[in-house]
């Protein structure tokens, strides 16, 4: 998706329908700040608002989404062509997420290597030994912590037993389920059945 042609658009019916910014975002019960930002192509509005947004300026989610008034004739075109872009769109974001979970622990790890190392061979034990290391394991484990939600968010987990692809119900359901690397145990909410659920980027 093009978000600047998306802001253009917004801009475009919203002056069409003679409302300002701070008018629009009252409507939306939002401030006209993020109006501005959705117009300057920074950001695209939450879903919760698009139908709101839609309703105001009168225009449609595949218009809005694709930045521009669409030809009844061509609306079911146009809907393919969203939906396989939003699916790329999505693939990117994930993979993204991922790469950051991989080199935000893998630094972590090095960095704790080598603070302790560096610690062991050139202090003395004692408190202060002792406090250098307890503190580079809790900042190693909180960043763990944080990398394993990155993976959880990136994307979806495939049931090896029925292919189903799903999102796990909780962040500990995943914390806890044995692995190997990104590859889990875990429960699909579709078959019931535990299986070493794989890690893919899109829903289908």
């Amino acid at each position: 998706m093009d978000l600047i042609k998306i802001g253009k658009f917004i801009a475009s019916c919203r002056k069409d329908k003679n409302i300002t910014q701070e008018q629009l975002a009252e409507k939306l019960y939002i401030t006209d700040r993020a109006v501005s930002k959705w117009e300057r192509g920074l950001s695209l509005p939450d879903a919760d608002k698009m139908l709101d947004l839609c309703n105001i300026l009168d225009i449609n989610v595949n218009e809005l989404l694709y930045g521009e008034r669409i030809d009844m004739k061509n609306n079911d075109k146009k809907t393919e062509e969203l939906l396989i872009e939003m699916a790329k769109q999505e693939e990117i974001k994930n993979k993204k997420l991922l790469a950051d979970m991989y080199i935000l622990t893998g630094t972590a790890v090095i960095f704790y290597i080598a603070i302790t190392l560096l610690a062991c061979f050139t202090l003395e034990k004692g408190p202060v030994l002792g406090a250098i290391i307890c503190i580079s394991t809790m900042a190693t484990v909180i960043i763990c912590f944080y990398g394993l939600k990155l993976e959880a968010d990136a994307g979806y987990y495939e049931c090896k037993k029925c292919g189903h692809r799903f999102v796990p119900t909780s962040y500990f359901a995943v914390l806890f389920a044995p692995h190997i690397n990104t590859t889990r145990f875990l429960k699909c909410p579709k078959c019931n059945k535990r299986s070493w659920t794989k890690k893919v980027m899109t829903k289908n």
